[in-house]
């Protein structure tokens, strides 16, 4: 991207002007380095956003931004109902509430000896349904169907996967108020019938991690992280049904746009009013939405806890974290000194509250959120925290992952997924995937450095570091 078109205003931070039908300036926290490699799209996707009605304060991108659908993936911006502010759906994206959750094993690395890395990679490949059009281990009637989609994690607990604490650690408690399952098809919700406990294919991925790094201590003993020690991070969101109401509602906001006076800038960017009946039943159905994907990972979870209760004896697999990075969520900001409700559209990007947050766990809220930040394969995830500068930085968001550096036919050409997982096995990382040409598309060297964009978000005050995670076992969609 051309420098040019911004001005620096920081090592991390950089602004783009207003100009032409841009209501707000577009911000991207970056260095040089991440900001110039980053393709001119994100800079006019950014531009874009920021000529959205009600959009306030700026457009802005994450250090690990690249172009997505309407919205660049690591893009946030947040909308004012009362001065005309409108949700896309493009804002949120097709795989509504994708997201991340860690796990503590209670395990060090040295327990993991060769062989029982071998078998633990094989049984979670054997017990967790994962690809294209994988099927999970139950299936809902249409009363489940209503239940799953307004109760969340919630009701997967309640049916025996997982443990009342575990909804201490989630997002919303675990279940997202507001859910309006009529808002879904009959179609979304046909998808999603056989998919519930299964993590689907692309950058989805369910980890064994070893933590090798400690960057602040006080936070990493809240969190309970330890060096040597291994987590869980599964990686996966609403399957289906969430794309399948994607598609429905961008492709319904299109014809109704010029209804409401809206002249879109990318048909990409298709948006309601947020006092529409269109614009209500999107959230109502993308809130049905976040709660499939958090009884989604709740289930993985649980089978995932089986597993190692397998192998490992004793092992519980106690929740860290479970955060989303694919939403439009109702919050208060302060703006110019005023508290305002803002709708928040993330899209790539993860939730980062600071210490003291009301919404955070109380045995977590002197602390700040846990931010995880998900690697690409064979590269490091890490556990980042909410700052103090958190709410003033890009409506308290983070960055979610490295971000990719190619699109996925680019990595084919340069990448065989047979050899990746021989050179990954050689490194000590078992991927277990049912598809090479999957591997290939994901292929570590697909994506930007994690390690850099990590750093950025730190220098940034986006959110502070913590530990750095290396993978052991990866079952690969």
């Amino acid at each position: 991207m051309d420098l040019a078109c911004f001005r620096q205003i920081s090592e991390v931070e950089w602004h783009m002007a207003p100009t032409g039908r841009m209501r707000v300036p577009a911000v991207i926290y970056a260095d040089a380095a991440l900001l110039r490699a980053m393709d001119d799209k994100v800079g006019e996707q950014l531009a874009n956003v920021a000529a959205l009605p009600g959009i306030v304060e700026a457009a802005y991108a994450m250090p690990d931004a690249h172009w997505g659908y309407g919205f660049p993936i690591g893009g946030v911006a947040a909308f004012d109902a009362d001065a005309g502010g409108v949700v896309s759906a493009g804002g949120v994206g097709f795989d509504i509430s994708c997201g991340v959750r860690t796990l503590h094993t209670g395990l060090v690395a040295a327990d993991i000896a060769p062989s029982a890395r071998a078998r633990l990679a094989d049984r979670l490949f054997a017990q967790i349904p994962v690809g294209v059009g994988s099927t999970g281990p139950l299936r809902l009637d249409a009363h489940e169907m209503t239940a799953m989609l307004k109760g969340g994690a919630r009701w997967a607990v309640e049916r025996g996967y997982g443990r009342a604490a575990d909804l201490e650690r989630i997002e919303e408690r675990g279940c997202m108020d507001g859910a309006e399952p009529d808002k879904v098809s009959e179609q979304a919700k046909r998808r999603q019938r056989d998919e519930m406990g299964t993590l689907g294919s692309g950058n989805h991925y369910l980890e064994a991690q070893e933590i090798v790094e400690i960057y602040d201590t006080r936070a990493a003993e809240r969190f309970r992280l330890r060096k040597g020690e291994v987590v869980v991070s599964i990686h996966c969101g609403s399957r289906g049904l969430g794309h399948q109401i994607g598609t429905e509602f961008l492709k319904d906001m299109v014809i109704a746009a010029p209804g409401f006076g809206i002249e879109l800038p990318d048909r990409e960017l298709a948006c309601a009013p947020l006092r529409s009946a269109l614009g209500r039943a999107y959230l109502g159905a993308m809130r049905a939405a976040t709660n499939c994907a958090l009884a989604n990972r709740q289930i993985i979870t649980h089978l995932a806890r089986e597993v190692f209760a397998e192998i490992f004896p004793g092992t519980h697999l106690d929740l860290i974290y479970d955060v989303s990075h694919n939403t439009c969520k109702l919050e208060t900001h302060t703006i110019d000194g005023a508290a305002r409700q803002l709708y928040v559209h993330r899209k790539g990007a993860t939730r980062s509250l600071a210490p003291g947050h009301p919404a955070l766990p109380d045995e977590l809220r002197d602390i700040g959120q846990p931010v995880l930040i998900g690697g690409s394969m064979g590269t490091a995830s890490y556990v980042l925290a909410g700052t103090e500068l958190s709410m003033t930085r890009g409506f308290a968001s983070a960055c979610h992952g490295a971000g990719r550096a190619m699109s996925r036919h680019q990595a084919t050409r340069q990448w065989h997924g047979r050899a990746l997982v021989d050179d990954l096995a050689r490194q000590g990382v078992l991927v277990r995937s049912p598809s090479l040409r999957g591997v290939a598309e994901e292929a570590p060297g697909a994506y930007k450095d994690v390690d850099a964009v990590v750093a950025a978000a730190d220098r940034a005050g986006l959110a502070r570091k913590v530990a750095k995670l290396r993978p052991l076992v990866c079952i690969k969609g």
